[in-house]
């Protein structure tokens, strides 16, 4: 934890030397020396900080090394509070020289210079401490944990799942060998898993440019599919690289017809196709069937991809691996060892994965095992912790701050993703995005059975994961030992000095944040409340006057809204400012443009009064506010502050407000970043042209609503979203109105989540106008008249359709032979006026789960829905269905059946 702790605060200061030379120039000798000093600590640690569980001179040396860099970094952070604050206090003296600015500044610029010189000398004294007491020769040899050559390599080999995943360190001999296998089954699949930026095409390419294996094959294709897949684009590439096409058949073939000619060519031939950088299952789903299993036996696919998913599902013919006499009994031993643990057996088996297959590799973990259960009854614990201690030391940090949550609690997924970001542990690499970079460190923690996937996303990314208690046990503890974060469980506990982290689970009864506090004083980094009681005016205003120095602000509960201190602005190093409630008022000050280097604003979906200065936070990664409403900037400011408007965001990822003039303008489509966007009740006066031209410049979005309407009402989107629940009947057609000017989503190549809420006088017939890969699709208030079912079946990759409240308001739909193919969640709220929905023979073959939820005319269940040998889950709430369910009972037989398995 040491390194991660000195290697995060080196890059910050590297950063800050860039950002602020103004400021560090004069007292650049010190802080160069200072960064100097920590990347050295930084090569020395790798060793030691793995090895201080077994020495406690070790442990000693690598503590007063983090506890020195937090000194480091409070001096530095410390210096800019005060810089901004004189900053803002001579900007209300304008008349002032700077000359006398500078005066001002001086003292705080020489108590940096001695305070950072003091550091450098303290830093000097723990390094020699290495030789003078001995220390040398512990950090320089071997660890019995891990073999540092592997368990510290910054980037993992890919993952050996199974014969057909094979990892870079197996090399390119193994890859090559799978690929040239003679085996009788016709075409089969090898696939290279493992994150961004392993080398997985590279490898690929090294196996793929062999003369032996270009030998080895009758015809050979190598594609590049990455996210943007188009599966045209793809047959062609192969067809071009195996067989002749000429213009004609290029440009008039259908993809079917495309896709036979392809098939029937390579059905004759040994054939090798490399799909390189492959993202979601769809490719395969979509291509198999082109690449023919019945060609001659040696065929192979060779897929790269960083998703193991993606692997098992294109799998097939393939052998299962055995390991060598040695590797087996080793591994029985392993096990044995884990005494029948099935935790530990599964988390011991993460490390295994990681490791080589040698018997010297297995050897030493299994030596690790044996020094743990000698150390008494918390042997499990030791175990447990091998898997940590083998991390890198940037996974180290995110596995510990899942030990935050309350035990047994299902973690946000996306919202841990930008807590770690706002605490500095996710490491640059290339230009990828910070946020996939996280999502990268997430798998990996996952594939390490270090933490369980909850519950995923419908496009299969992770939205909710869990810790096993005893893993949480194990954050928890080492935690407290690198004076990491600190849990407060009981209120009457004492709290240590120093505290970099507080998280706080028990309601404050009789209590308030401020005694928590108390003994933490100005080095608190993050506070995180869990806490149902709230946070009152005393404990904000102990928050400004003693906590300066906070990056995260987490109220995750409990929140009682009232205007939040009109200081709040010198909070000047938060980086994450989370407020979650429902219902409640929220105003925030304009001293909120004072948060320059805010990432993250989450309100949560309280009412909330934005000042349009929010729009100068030039960081903001993540605008969450679904119920905020951002003032207009009147002319006068304009003009005296120069034009505020959202384009100046240009970092923005996710942005959640209601409409407001602030859409008025091209603003909107200048954020090209934007993966993420919720747009809550736009009037209809903001539904110009302009704005739809912006809709259909934001080509990188995954996530999408737009919610429109006439009036000011605020329920609509919460009752979209389950929060409250509407009991009026349908007839406010007065305050919605129809989507004017949509323009199609056909260059949304990765929107895969679409919500619409406004009322639409029909659905677009044409299948074009829809994204490419929708997954899922929700409508509300629409007032459709027509039957939608009969457009929305043809939509070739949708799995959930939700139509909620009045969505439409037609008697009867129709779901025909051969539609929604790949539907396996149908959601049906508040279709007040549906009476019937039929269910034909050879549609929704894969529907699993059937919501129909207060659509009080429809008293039968749907025609044929019984008749799904899919389906597993039928919702039913309100007076839906009633009658069908009272005939099936009392009629029983296998209908009766499988109803009893399937009603929740």
């Amino acid at each position: 934890m040491a390194e991660g702790t000195v290697t995060f605060f080196a890059e910050k200061l590297s950063n800050l030397i860039l950002q602020e030379a103004s400021v560090f120039g004069q007292v650049e000798g010190q802080i160069k020396l200072l960064r100097n000093e920590l990347e050295w600590m930084c090569l020395f640690l790798k060793d030691a900080d793995s090895k201080r569980i077994y020495d406690e001179r070790v442990k000693l040396w690598v503590n007063q090394i983090r506890n020195a860099t937090h000194d480091a970094e409070d001096v530095v952070d410390e210096f800019m509070h005060n810089m901004d604050h004189r900053e803002r206090r001579l900007n209300t003296l304008k008349f002032l020289p700077t000359c006398v600015g500078l005066v001002d500044k001086l003292p705080f610029i020489h108590e940096l210079d001695g305070r950072v010189k003091d550091i450098n000398a303290m830093i000097g004294a723990i390094m020699a401490n290495r030789s003078k007491y001995g220390l040398e020769a512990l950090t320089a040899s071997s660890s019995p944990t891990v073999d540092q050559a592997v368990a510290h390599k910054e980037k993992r080999a890919p993952i050996v799942e199974e014969s057909d995943v094979v990892g870079i360190d197996d090399g390119a001999e193994e890859v090559k060998q799978m690929l040239m296998k003679e085996e009788m089954t016709g075409r089969s699949v090898v696939s290279i898993v493992g994150m961004g930026g392993l080398g997985k095409t590279t490898l690929a390419k090294k196996v793929y440019n062999q003369r032996d294996v270009q030998g080895h094959f009758d015809c050979k294709a190598w594609v590049y599919v990455s996210q943007q897949f188009k599966a045209r684009a793809i047959l062609l590439d192969i067809a071009n690289c195996v067989m002749f096409l000429n213009d004609t058949e290029k440009k008039e073939m259908g993809d079917d017809e495309l896709g036979k000619k392809l098939c029937l060519y390579l059905k004759e031939k040994k054939y090798l196709v490399v799909m390189d950088d492959v993202w979601s299952s769809e490719v395969w789903s979509c291509l198999q069937l082109y690449l023919p299993k019945e060609a001659k036996d040696g065929s192979k696919v060779l897929i790269t991809t960083r998703n193991k998913e993606i692997a098992r599902h294109a799998r097939t013919g393939t052998t299962t691996p055995t390991l060598t006499t040695e590797l087996e009994d080793l591994g029985k031993k392993i096990v044995t060892k884990c005494k029948g643990l099935p935790l530990a057996i599964v988390v011991l088996g993460g490390l295994l994965s990681t490791k080589e297959k040698t018997k010297q590799s297995w050897e030493k973990v299994l030596a690790s095992i044996e020094w743990h259960l000698d150390q008494g009854p918390e042997s499990c614990m030791g175990i447990l912790a091998l898997s940590y201690n083998d991390l890198p030391y940037y996974l180290k940090s995110c596995f510990l701050y899942c030990g935050i949550f309350p035990e047994d609690s299902e973690i946000d997924a996306w919202n841990l993703i930008k807590l770690w970001l706002a605490e500095g542990f996710i490491q640059r690499r290339g230009k990828e995005r910070f946020e996939d970079i996280a999502e990268d460190y997430m798998h990996e923690l996952i594939h390490r059975s270090l933490i369980q996937v909850a519950d995923r996303r419908v496009d299969g990314g992770v939205k909710s994961c869990r810790m096993h208690d005893l893993l949480r046990d194990l954050a928890v503890s080492e935690a407290k030992d690198a004076n990491f974060f600190e849990v407060n469980e009981n209120m009457d506990s004492t709290f240590p000095v120093s505290i970099r982290r507080l998280v706080i689970h028990q309601n404050l009864i009789n209590h308030d944040i401020s005694q928590c506090l108390h003994n933490s004083s100005s080095r608190l980094r993050s506070l995180v409340s869990f806490s149902e009681s709230g946070i009152g005016k005393r404990s904000w205003r102990y928050l400004q006057e003693h906590i300066k120095l906070l990056t995260v602000l987490n109220l995750e509960k409990g929140f009682y809204g009232h205007m939040l201190p009109r200081d709040v602005g010198q909070l000047i190093h938060l980086k994450f400012f989370s407020i979650m409630g429902f219902g409640s008022d929220v105003k925030l000050p304009s001293s909120i443009d004072r948060l320059v280097n805010l990432q993250s604003l989450d309100l949560g979906f309280n009412y909330c009064n934005i000042p349009h200065s929010i729009w100068k936070l030039k960081k903001l990664r993540h605008l969450e506010c679904h119920l905020g409403r951002v003032s207009s900037q009147s002319q006068i400011n304009k003009c005296v502050n120069g034009y505020l408007g959202v384009e100046q965001l240009n970092n923005l990822q996710t942005l959640a407000l209601e409409g407001g003039s602030w859409l008025e303008g091209d603003g909107l489509g200048k954020l090209t970043q934007l993966r993420s966007l919720t747009l809550c009740e736009c009037s209809t006066s903001y539904l110009k042209t302009e704005f739809f031209k912006s809709i259909a410049k934001l080509t990188a979005l995954e996530f999408l609503v737009l919610s429109f309407t006439e009036g000011p009402t605020k329920k609509t989107l919460a009752n979209h979203l389950g929060l409250v629940r509407e009991k009026k009947n349908v007839t406010r057609d007065h305050n919605k109105t129809l989507l004017p000017g949509l323009t199609p989503f056909s260059d949304h190549a990765y929107l895969y989540d679409l919500s619409l809420g406004g009322k639409l006088e029909k659905l677009p017939e044409q299948i074009e106008f829809y994204p490419p890969k929708l997954l899922k699709l929700q409508l509300w208030e629409c007032k459709l008249i027509d039957d939608p079912m009969m457009i929305l079946e043809k939509l070739p990759s949708l799995r959930i359709l939700g139509l909620n409240y009045n969505a439409y308001v037609g008697q009867k739909m129709v779901c025909s032979s051969g539609g929604f193919l790949q539907l396996e969640r149908l959601e049906l709220h508040d279709l007040y006026e549906l009476e019937e929905l039929m269910v034909e023979k050879g549609a929704m073959s894969s529907l699993k789960t059937v919501q129909i939820l207060f659509c009080g005319k429809m008293k039968k269940l749907p025609h044929g829905l019984l008749q799904l040998t899919n389906l597993e889950k039928l919702t039913l709430a309100g007076s839906s269905c009633f009658e069908s369910i009272e005939e099936i009972e009392e009629a029983g037989g296998e209908d009766w059946d499988k109803l009893c398995k399937i009603m929740c």
